[in-house]
């Protein structure tokens, strides 16, 4: 039996010679923070999202699958305005009862989804 306590990061790719358009795009619209990272040989950006963080990190593109990240969020509808107002692609996820929820793309092809519990 493991013992979980938390999260603690996530790790997205992005094709390489695309990182620092990467880093501009989680910075400037979708907000989070950078935070100092590892000097390791590749390259690469760290960011706080909440109680975890996000490792972005270089690979050769891949194809989409369903694999994701999924965070809980307030205020999803202003999330979802905010997102369209820069132009990101969308995908609609099958109800769940108890939660209103979409994935996005980001421009690197990372499926990330946004959800939030109703009352």
């Amino acid at each position: 039996m493991i013992n979980f306590k938390r999260a603690d990061h996530f790790q997205i790719v992005v094709p390489p010679e695309r990182l620092e358009e990467a880093r501009i795009f989680y910075t400037d619209v979708i907000g989070l923070e950078p935070i100092e990272r590892p000097k390791f040989k590749s390259k690469g950006y760290w960011f706080n999202i909440a109680n975890i963080q996000l490792h972005l990190s270089t690979e050769e593109a891949m194809p989409r699958t369903s694999r994701h990240n999924a965070f809980e969020i307030s205020g999803i509808a202003a999330a979802r305005r905010h997102l369209q107002n820069h132009g990101v692609e969308f995908m609609e996820e099958p109800a769940i009862p108890g939660r209103e929820r979409f994935s996005f793309i980001d421009p690197f092809g990372n499926r990330i989804e946004l959800l939030e519990m109703l009352k």
